[in-house]
């Protein structure tokens, strides 16, 4: 009689490891299960499909820091050629001055103050000058924030018998900001100057 209690309770403490055992295999799988969804679920929203030309073309998003100097070296790009972009035409002048007023500070402002209160919008209005810009190259320094960049361009004044290149070399910082429709970088320029802007050879 002994015996078969005794044959019970072994069988009873095998039962309750047994039942330990897969109560921890479960629970290590469905940590697993888990993981693996929400690594499955972060892939995919990081996955964005875009339909261009009728072809589905796969985008990856990635993190700010991995495309910041692509996304600052755009700023400024973007930044010079509203400015620095000109026709003769006062409401093409307003337009593209106002875009790169939302990308600058008030040093870009003043700029533009001292530029019109020189005349030099009305002087390419009444000569008829079309004002354009190439971004030679950017410097940038990443290491300290604020970002500290220098921008070396070319800069045209056509005219319909002539066409006068300077080139032209700015500085300032770079601070972030939110993105918006008028900033999609989220970057504002500050304590923009002009280093150099002199004439080259006038080309007939």
């Amino acid at each position: 009689m002994f015996t078969q209690f005794k044959n019970i309770d072994t069988a009873f403490s095998h039962i309750k490891r047994f039942s330990i055992f897969l109560i921890i295999a479960c629970t290590m799988i469905s940590g697993f299960a888990i993981y693996k969804g929400f690594d499955a679920a972060a892939r995919a929203r990081a996955t964005v499909y875009i339909l261009a030309n009728g072809k589905v073309l796969e985008a990856v998003s990635a993190d700010r820091k991995d495309n910041i100097a692509v996304e600052v070296r755009d700023h400024i790009k973007m930044f010079h050629h509203y400015f620095f972009t000109l026709d003769p035409d006062e409401k093409v002048i307003q337009a593209n001055i106002s875009s790169a007023l939302n990308l600058a500070d008030e040093s870009a402002k003043k700029a533009y103050d001292n530029l019109k209160e020189k005349g030099y919008f009305n002087n390419l209005i009444a000569a008829n000058i079309s004002q354009q810009i190439v971004i030679d190259s950017t410097s940038l320094d990443l290491a300290d924030y604020p970002y500290r960049f220098k921008c070396y361009a070319t800069q045209k004044l056509i005219r319909a018998t002539s066409t006068l290149t300077r080139k032209l070399i700015t500085a300032g910082t770079l601070r972030n900001v939110s993105r918006s429709d008028n900033n999609p970088h989220g970057f504002l320029i500050q304590h923009w100057e002009t280093l150099d802007n002199h004439d080259e050879p006038l080309n007939p």
